[in-house]
């Protein structure tokens, strides 16, 4: 029995084919299995409720790439990226498949990964759950009829939580893994229900193909303004990337995953994977109303099993809390997933130490040293003795997902600044007047921020007197319509200015230590743009 019928079969691919297989369905059907099969609960307003059990995130450490003549020398091998050979994965295959066979039914789509046709790439995803295929079916690009009746896969995702690796057989850590083959291009994933690690490993896919085209990938939220200017957003988790970047007065591209061909800048999704812990109607409007629309899914929310009410602010199940839905859920989303090649890069840090001043004016070099930086602080925990802040260096900001060494993109990046003289920003959503931890200390008032980011975008900020910085040496405003000017210097704004010194020299060193393992793979221009303790 079948329902929908695939271009390519699964035994063409040579995997086993299940007595029952449901093929690319729509988001009713999908919701309908999930339910009949007690994958989770449909709510009261509309989205259907999963728990994902013990792994409410990635499991970073349980990933392999395959270790073979076409990966050997183009993956950047390391702690990130780690290695499983041929064998332990043929092993791992040959396990996968038996199985697959023992199911009764499989969901299959077939998907883009990636807006713009020319540079995305055909992924079929195989999966044991209706909602997991629901989940990628959302998160990934649709095609309509016409192109699913010509669709031939290239990379094949195999996605089974029921399975259990064995580690001395499979070469991995647990009974958890998530293991890349680009020559073969299958991904297996096991052991988790965690359906991010189905769309982070498209992203990985997309990351170790378009370099090689000219493409630049990027971890980034991306929109676009009334002028036609589109912005870039780079930053790591609580840095205000997906807030800054959702302003109702620009058009959203996505909120997550892009690339940047000569052309566009392009979704590599359909959809938008939001947090929802504390989420209120009040702070985020748009994504607020998603979490009472049919076809959103919610990933451990809890959930009234009598009334079917959701509760967003409870967090026993997970702080990851996770909703998924269509990008045509937001109001101002583009409606084809791109827009032109950017005019600004922002790259944004919570600078916990009080140190960067809230916006500063990059040139290409700096903005290469700090992407590969991937520079953000978080304020350290609770727990007793524990006092100050943590820097938090992720390459490109997103080094999870980058195969290739982290020059790659940085290179690239820097190319296309060149090529279209794009403005690049350095934006502090940080503490201003001392470190985090210190008493009376606040984080940059969120009004500032965003009269310095429109003043930046809309190009008035370029006319503004600028300093530069004497411990990182970028550019920096010194007077700025509706900002406290105080703000603009962060030394002036420590009671204690020779603290601020000793703060930032200590900044200062931790970015020195963590490039060195950059230093040999970029020009003289970059390792001149490090910072220098003043």
């Amino acid at each position: 029995m079948s329902e929908n019928r695939l271009n390519v079969s699964l035994a063409a691919q040579g995997f086993p084919e299940p007595a029952t297989l449901h093929a690319n369905l729509g988001t009713a059907p999908l919701v309908e299995h999930a339910v009949r099969n007690g994958e989770g609960l449909l709510a009261k307003d509309g989205p259907f409720v999963v728990a994902t059990g013990k792994h409410t995130g990635r499991s970073a450490k349980d990933k392999f790439f395959v270790r073979d003549a076409l990966s050997e020398d183009t993956i950047w091998w390391g702690k990130t990226n780690v290695a499983m050979t041929p064998d332990q994965f043929a092993t791992l295959k040959a396990d996968f498949l038996a199985a697959l066979a023992d199911k009764d039914q499989l969901y299959v789509a077939d998907l883009f990964g990636g807006s713009q046709a020319e540079h995305r790439v055909n992924v079929r995803v195989i999966n044991e759950f209706a909602w997991h295929n629901l989940f990628i079916r959302t998160l990934l690009v649709r095609p309509d009829a016409d192109q699913l009746a010509e669709f031939v896969p290239e990379y094949t995702i195999i996605d089974l939580p029921s399975f259990r690796a064995d580690p001395a057989r499979h070469g991995c850590r647990s009974e958890t893994v998530i293991a890349v083959n680009f020559t073969e291009k299958l991904i297996l994933i096991g052991g988790t229900a965690y359906a991010g690690e189905m769309k982070k490993s498209v992203f990985g896919i997309l990351n170790y193909l378009l370099p090689a085209k000219g493409v630049m990938p990027m971890h980034c939220s991306a929109n676009i303004g009334p002028a036609g200017d589109t912005a870039v957003f780079f930053g790591l988790s609580g840095t205000g990337k997906t807030t800054l970047s959702a302003d109702a007065s620009r058009t959203l591209i996505g909120d997550d995953e892009h690339g940047w061909s000569d052309t566009a800048v392009f979704n590599f999704e359909g959809g938008c994977y939001a947090k929802m812990i504390r989420l209120s109607a009040e702070a985020e409007p748009e994504i607020f109303a998603t979490t009472k629309r049919f076809g959103t899914v919610l990933e451990n929310v809890v959930i009234d099993p009598v009334t079917r009410e959701i509760d967003l602010d409870d967090g026993s199940l997970a702080e990851n809390s996770r909703g998924s839905y269509p990008i045509d859920f937001i109001p101002n989303a583009s409606a084809d997933n791109l827009g032109p090649v950017p005019q600004n890069i922002i790259f944004l840090t919570a600078d916990a130490y009080g140190v960067l001043p809230p916006i500063a004016r990059l040139t290409p070099d700096q903005a290469m040293y700090h992407f590969l930086s991937g520079y953000t602080a978080r304020v350290a925990g609770t727990e007793i003795g524990v006092t100050e802040p943590e820097a938090t260096f992720s390459t490109c900001f997103g080094a999870p997902f980058m195969p290739r060494h982290p020059s790659v993109y940085g290179n690239l990046l820097k190319e296309r600044i060149n090529q279209g003289g794009v403005k690049c920003w350095l934006v502090n959503t940080g503490w201003s007047g001392g470190k985090a931890t210190d008493p009376g200390i606040s984080r940059m008032p969120i009004k500032a921020t965003r009269a310095l980011l429109n003043a930046a975008l809309d190009g008035s900020l370029n006319n503004a007197e600028f300093r530069i910085d004497p411990n990182f040496g970028f550019e920096v405003p010194v007077a700025v319509p509706g900002v406290d000017t105080r703000l603009l210097d962060p030394r002036g704004a420590w009671a204690d200015p020779q603290a601020y010194d000793r703060t930032a020299r200590d900044l200062v060193g931790k970015f020195i230590d963590n490039f060195g393992q950059f230093a040999d793979h970029v020009d003289a221009g970059v390792r001149a743009a490090a910072p220098v303790a003043a």
